[in-house]
């Protein structure tokens, strides 16, 4: 589910190389994760089940899309970062270099965490 914060958020904040990678990246959250709703939380933009599945923060020269349960995901991809107790994430640089098989299996994983 689409929101007009996030729409904001999005058009506002990120530069136009930032806006693509989010596009993407909220194509693929709206096709693996449906009933999720789009917030904002702690200033960024994230996706919502029963809890928090993924959230996007941006730096000047990439986005970082990050699971909240990401540590528990088995990573056959090797394209998860992180060392905490909780959290993995992706930096992604562009929109062409967005391995979207690797980004569904994640979103699959952290839908299926979400509904246990």
């Amino acid at each position: 589910m689409s929101s007009t914060d996030v729409d904001e958020f999005v058009r506002t904040r990120l530069s136009p190389q930032h806006q693509s990678i989010v596009r993407v990246l909220r194509e693929l959250m709206a096709e693996g994760a449906p009933g999720a709703s789009e917030v904002i939380s702690r200033g960024s933009p994230a996706w919502k089940g029963g809890s928090i599945l993924a959230i996007i923060s941006h730096s000047r020269t990439h986005v970082t899309f990050a699971f909240a349960r990401g540590a528990e995901f088995s990573d056959d991809h090797g394209l998860l970062e992180g060392v905490g107790k909780t959290t993995r994430h992706v930096k992604l640089k562009s929109p062409d270099a967005v391995d979207r098989d690797a980004l569904r299996d994640y979103i699959r994983q952290a839908v299926a965490l979400d509904r246990q």
